[in-house]
């Protein structure tokens, strides 16, 4: 196998025509440069140089490595520039997942606001699950976890917001009049469920236990805007985080809980290796508000 350095060494003295000359370029001593040179006959088993006078030229065979070489270091060049570049956060790609009840409200403006600061960054955001945990092709993930809980090895949480959930009611329920109701209210009621079963209905079921009672689930679906129409419907009330209810549907009245209020807690998971990435801490500082 031939030795790249090698290959720069007798790239320097063919392009200065002396052995002498190469070395004062390359801080070697004239003895050093012959080794090296030497050494990359013996690995290419050919003559690469031949003495004219009191300077040499090269062979065929040292023409031909001495393109290579160049072509090399030209490509060495552009791989320190584009990684100076990913590192500065002028280029690179970002990979984003998130789910849909954040996308409008938290991490589209995030967004908008790296692009302007990182404009030669490629954004790729992809709707996931909020319980997924941190893919291989993916550099942040939107997630919900309970307070406390330790993230993967590897992985480092950044606490985003808490997203309390809202009582959401038939326009004509009599708890519409209030400004704001006691869960235990609610718990003689049919229930619409707005949540799979995971992160985001814990917090759900732990309010209603703490309330004192379990819900009684009449109709389920894993879509806000579907649950809305269900409640203005007259199938039931329902429970949705306040991001899940920036579009709202006409026949629903929404209204704050307490007693206790159900909360969930949303974080950003990224690799702990990639924090150093200009345009992820942009975005990280971004959806947390920074």
């Amino acid at each position: 196998m031939l030795d790249v350095r090698r290959m720069q060494v007798l790239r320097a003295v063919v392009t200065s025509g002396s052995v002498t000359a190469a070395a004062a370029a390359l801080g070697y001593t004239p003895s050093a440069v012959s080794q090296q040179v030497a050494a990359l006959e013996k690995e290419a088993g050919t003559a690469l140089l031949e003495r004219v006078g009191r300077g040499v030229r090269p062979t065929a065979a040292g023409r031909l490595l001495t393109g290579h070489a160049a072509i090399i270091s030209q490509q060495v060049a552009e791989a320190e520039t584009a990684l100076a570049d990913l590192r500065a956060g002028r280029t690179g790609r970002l990979a984003v997942r998130y789910f849909a009840s954040v996308g409008p409200t938290l991490l589209a403006p995030a967004l908008a606001r790296v692009r302007r600061e990182h404009p030669g960054v490629t954004i790729d955001p992809t709707l996931t699950d909020p319980d997924d945990p941190l893919p291989d092709d993916a550099d942040l993930v939107v997630v919900v976890r309970r307070p406390g809980d330790e993230p993967p090895p590897g992985v480092r949480l950044t606490r985003l917001r808490s997203d309390a959930y809202q009582a959401v009611l038939p326009i004509g329920h009599p708890l519409a009049v209030a400004r704001v109701v006691d869960l235990a209210d609610l718990a003689g009621e049919p229930w619409v469920g707005s949540e799979p079963p995971g992160p985001c209905l814990d917090p759900i079921l732990d309010a209603c236990a703490a309330a004192g009672f379990t819900p009684d689930f009449v109709a389920k679906s894993e879509d806000y805007a579907t649950a809305q129409g269900f409640v203005a419907a007259g199938l039931g009330v329902s429970l949705i985080p306040r991001l899940g209810l920036s579009a709202r549907h006409p026949g629903v009245a929404v209204r704050r809980v307490r007693r206790p209020e159900p909360t969930r807690t949303i974080y950003a998971a990224v690799r702990t290796v990639s924090t150093d990435q200009p345009a992820l801490r942009a975005l990280l500082e971004a959806l947390a508000g920074k």
